[in-house]
């Protein structure tokens, strides 16, 4: 079941939403294999994760993931939902440095 987005989730959506990001399409809450992805690029097979508090006591949950995923052919990358909040520019530039480091 898809859940309310948080608020770091909708400013980053506001910055990721019709191909601002290098031109790149994202999905928000899109279905990945047996998981949702917080927002996901199919063409570039990239996903984006924005973590809150419970997902520090759940590390080895989100580890065990990101390798199901990543056995479908996806990179994952993660921030917390602070970082996202606090430091947005600098998180969207991740964002671009891993885009740009994939092979079209």
């Amino acid at each position: 079941m898809r859940r309310q987005a948080t608020k770091a989730e909708i400013r980053l959506w506001q910055r990721l939403r019709n191909r601002q990001l290098e031109d790149t399409k994202f999905r928000r809450q899109i279905p990945i294999g047996a998981y949702i992805a917080d927002f996901a690029t199919k063409e570039k097979r990239l996903i984006i994760e924005v973590d809150g508090g419970q997902h520090g006591i759940a590390a080895d949950a989100d580890e065990a993931r990101s390798r199901e995923l990543a056995k479908l052919g996806y990179r994952v990358i993660r921030f917390w939902n602070g970082d996202v909040l606090k430091h947005t520019d600098g998180v969207i530039e991740a964002f671009r440095e891993a885009l740009i480091g994939i092979n079209d």
